[in-house]
């Protein structure tokens, strides 16, 4: 087995990219067909799910510890930036916003955040807009309260204010 190039400890809070958020529960050993594991048992609260990740594969599936405060100070500056909203048909701009959001990455996210904010007096998004922007505002918020040891709804009241308040600017 390979040397642990990442590690993490019980109580830690960890970034899984297809996930977001969770926290190290556990380091469990078992025998998987005659192969001894390390596992990282991590707990996504939200979800109510457990996830056993190997911890020679942790680097490989993108599992990171949270991100620093410099680039969530980088992401939230984006989050002030204008939107870019390409005009391409929706199901392609759909797949790369998914792609942001399952990257892990905080700056990618707060990216399709911005992207998808609609002040009050813009047209009403779409079902599936909706649902990706409240994806990523999600995992964002989640990351913002796990660093700011807040909670998620105070995180993501945080990132609305900081979208509407730019929104007023850009509309100028």
């Amino acid at each position: 087995m390979a040397a642990k190039a990442l590690s993490f400890d019980v109580g830690d809070y960890v970034v899984y990219p297809k996930h977001g958020v969770g926290r190290v529960i556990e380091l469990q050993s078992q025998e998987i067909a005659g192969l001894k594991l390390e596992l990282y048992v991590l707990r996504f609260e939200k979800e109510r799910m457990t996830l056993r990740v190997p911890t020679n594969k942790a680097e490989s599936v993108g599992m990171r510890k949270l991100s620093s405060s410099v680039t969530l100070d980088e992401a939230l500056t984006t989050l002030k930036g204008k939107p870019k909203v390409k005009r391409t048909m929706w199901s392609r701009r759909a797949q790369e916003y998914e792609a942001k959001i399952n990257s892990g990455d905080l700056v990618s996210i707060a990216e399709v955040v911005r992207d998808l904010f609609r002040a009050d007096d813009q047209p009403e998004q779409s079902y599936s807009e909706r649902q990706i922007f409240e994806a990523a505002t999600s995992r964002l918020a989640r990351e913002l309260a796990a660093m700011e040891q807040t909670d998620e709804p105070k995180a993501q009241e945080k990132i609305l204010d900081i979208l509407r308040e730019h929104a007023v600017l850009h509309a100028k």
